[in-house]
């Protein structure tokens, strides 16, 4: 089961939801296409991490267990926790 870990800037798409989980048996999973089920479930939240290119958004990290990761392409084992962290900004 993967379990993802979201911002409270994307609670307008997740009903307030912060953590999230996934039952999957494929091996071969990778970051986009936890944020395809995402978009799945929470419509509109996958433009607010990825941009029109398909690159992850300039202010999102994504972690996958302790590594921050920078492609969607990235591999996420059936058990990873995944987290998504949007900046923040303040003066």
């Amino acid at each position: 089961m993967i379990r993802v870990f979201l911002p409270s800037q994307l609670d307008d798409y997740t009903q307030g939801k912060r953590e999230l989980t996934m039952a999957t048996e494929r091996e071969d999973l990778c970051l986009a296409d936890v944020i395809a089920e995402l978009e799945r479930r929470h419509r509109g939240l996958a433009f607010r991490v990825v941009d029109e290119h398909g690159n992850i958004r300039r202010h999102i990290a994504m972690f996958i267990g302790e590594q921050m990761v920078r492609d969607l392409a990235a591999p996420v084992a059936p058990n990873a926790r995944v987290q998504i962290v949007g900046a923040l900004s303040g003066g």
